[in-house]
C-alpha cells in the first residue's frame, strides 16, 4: 500500500513538472500566414459534433476535430472556472506563439454581454479561452486528446491542426460558436 501511494505522489508530481518543463523547452516557430487566398473569413464552432470548420465566402475550406472545456456540454461559459466553452459571436484578435500549448488565437470572450450577464450573477466571466494544441511535450498525443473534453473552456485540436489553423486564420476573423 505504501509503494502504491508512493506511487501515485511520483505522478501526481512528475506530469506537471514534466509539462511545466516542456513548455521552456518547447520552442515553437509560428508557421508564416497562408496566402491570402487560403485564409479564412470565418471560424464556426459546433460544440455538439465536436467540429471547427474554416470557411471562406461561405464554403467549407478545413476541418478538424476538436475538443472542448471539461463541461463543454452544459452550456454557455457563465463565469471563471466553470470549465465551459463560451457560445456566441466573437472575434479571433490575437496569437501567443509562446503559450503552454502548442499556438493559440485568443477568442474575444467575454463580450459585452457576457460581462453583463455574469455581473448581474455577481461572477467574474473570465477570459483567456483560445483555439489551441496540445500541452507542450504531450503532443505525442495526437488525435487521442478528442476522445475526451480536458480544456478549462477552450477548443483544442492536434499541434500539426493547430500549424494550419493559426496559418489561415488571420486576426480580426469573426468566430461563431454554436452549442
Amino acid at each position: 500500500m505504501k509503494r502504491l501511494l508512493l506511487t501515485l505522489a511520483f505522478i501526481a508530481l512528475a506530469v506537471p513538472t514534466y509539462t511545466a518543463v516542456m513548455a521552456r523547452l518547447d520552442l515553437v516557430t509560428a508557421p508564416p500566414m497562408a496566402p491570402e487566398d487560403q485564409q479564412a473569413d470565418r471560424v464556426h464552432v459546433d460544440k455538439s459534433d465536436r467540429i471547427l470548420t474554416l470557411l471562406r465566402d461561405g464554403a467549407p475550406i478545413a476541418t478538424y476535430e476538436i475538443s472542448l472545456g471539461s463541461n463543454g456540454d452544459d452550456g454557455h461559459k457563465q463565469r471563471e472556472g466553470d470549465e465551459r466553452t463560451p457560445e456566441g459571436q466573437y472575434v479571433i484578435d490575437w496569437r501567443n506563439d509562446g503559450s503552454f500549448a502548442h499556438l493559440s488565437l485568443h477568442i474575444s470572450y467575454p463580450n459585452a454581454e457576457d460581462i453583463a450577464r455574469a455581473q448581474a450573477a455577481g461572477d467574474d466571466p473570465g477570459g483567456l479561452i483560445m483555439i489551441h494544441g496540445i500541452a507542450n511535450g504531450w503532443g505525442w498525443l495526437g488525435a487521442l486528446q478528442t476522445a475526451w473534453d480536458w480544456t478549462d473552456g477552450c477548443i483544442a485540436v492536434t499541434n500539426a491542426e493547430m500549424r494550419d489553423i493559426w496559418s489561415r486564420v488571420p486576426n480580426g476573423t469573426p468566430i461563431e460558436i454554436d452549442a
